[in-house]
């Protein structure tokens, strides 16, 4: 598990958005995600469409808990998962937090 994932989000509107140079080293932390202009993403890939909604309400629950919500593509085997914080204009901290928290999801 990250050190990440034991994080919990700022508030909302207080989270400042990263430097480029930091989102590197956060996204360094993390398996898989890419940075793409405003945002972080991953795609989960699954088995059938059970396992990929199980994984849709396992991040709602985390995005709940957080309070803070990605944007998601859910198809019947994967689901693309996208965040950014769009009241500080870009990536934020908590944008990582979440990210790390749905990779524990699925850690064996």
């Amino acid at each position: 598990m990250t050190a990440l994932a034991n994080k919990h989000c700022s508030p909302g509107g207080q989270a400042t958005a990263l430097s480029n140079a930091e989102i590197t080293t956060y996204l360094a932390t993390l398996e898989d995600w890419q940075h793409v202009g405003n945002e972080i993403l991953k795609t989960f890939v699954f088995k059938n469409y059970y396992e990929t909604i199980a994984f849709v309400n396992a991040s709602a629950w985390v995005s709940h808990h957080e309070d803070h919500h990605p944007d998601m593509s859910v198809h019947f085997n994967k689901c693309v998962v996208a965040y950014s914080t769009h009241d500080a204009g870009g990536i934020t901290l908590n944008d990582f937090i979440c990210a790390a928290k749905l990779d524990v999801l699925l850690a064996n």
